[in-house]
């Protein structure tokens, strides 16, 4: 069999509406060029030969569908993912979430959830977990299945901890986790201050009065205009004085509330809201 590609534009816009119509999941404002390749693999994979086929489908199978789904989301995440990220975070960030008398995080695109855990981890040893409050989103079910389980493969507990050291973790990161049958299961002490849920930043509201919000690496996924609507709902959610941290490839600039936020630190795309901009 040939290697099946999207025939026009025509055809994938037809599924995206088909996806909205019955499922309720809008990926019409995601980069085009992203989105294509996704959509190749994803016919490559299950033999389907054009996207009209796949639409058909998708349409008649909800199993279908959640393939597509898992197809078209990008859950690449590991535990202290770019150490020096966190570093940062440890050492300028906890020392300012210290001053509230309650603290609210929100990891949107948690994906399987790593570095949510990585957040819990690092506020118990800062002594602030007890007064915050995680909340971890993505639209992609399966992935928070896996997240709100906390269960990973052993194998990845050597790049986690090397991680954690690069971070600036003292201790071991195995205190927070132990290895049984292959696996590793994360502390649930831990998971009684993260609330995985399910949250559609494209068609669902904000989350409002966070302390910091963490949207790393899902924005270079969308197109402009669908950035410029996130990053809103963004601002409505982060109190004033509040943070946002973006992946080290995205950027505020040239965004529709880039006059709202001011750079924190530029490596590492933190930004804060203005005092004078209410919610």
């Amino acid at each position: 069999m040939t290697s099946p590609v999207p025939r026009s534009s025509q055809d994938v816009n037809n599924l995206l509406e088909a996806m909205t119509a019955q499922y309720g999941y809008d990926f019409s404002g995601y980069a085009p060029a992203s989105l294509n390749r996704r959509i190749h693999r994803h016919m490559q994979s299950f033999n389907i030969e054009s996207v009209e086929n796949l639409k058909q489908i998708i349409l008649k199978d909800e199993q279908a569908f959640a393939d597509l789904l898992r197809s078209l989301s990008v859950p690449v995440t590991e535990m202290f993912r770019d150490p020096p990220f966190f570093k940062y975070l440890r050492e300028q960030v906890l020392p300012w979430l210290a001053t509230f008398p309650f603290i609210k995080i929100w990891h949107a695109g948690c994906a399987t959830g790593e570095e949510a855990w990585s957040m819990a981890i690092m506020l118990h040893k800062a002594g602030l977990l007890s007064r915050s409050q995680i909340y971890a989103t993505d639209y992609n079910e399966e992935a928070l299945t896996t997240a709100r389980r906390g269960i990973y493969d052993s194998p990845l507990l050597d790049t986690w901890q090397r991680n954690f050291k690069e971070s600036g973790g003292e201790g071991d990161l195995s205190d927070y986790c132990f290895q049984r049958y292959g696996s590793l299961r994360m502390d649930r002490t831990l998971q009684q201050h993260i609330t995985f849920a399910n949250h559609n930043l494209v068609t669902d509201h904000a989350f409002g009065e966070m302390n910091l919000v963490l949207c790393r690496n899902v924005l270079i996924y969308f197109s402009r205009d669908l950035q410029n609507r996130v990053l809103d709902l963004f601002k409505e959610s982060i109190l004033p004085g509040g943070l946002l941290c973006l992946g080290p490839r995205e950027t505020m600039r040239f965004s529709s509330v880039a006059d709202s936020f001011e750079p924190v630190e530029h490596e590492w795309k933190i930004y804060r809201l203005k005092q004078g901009f209410q919610l």
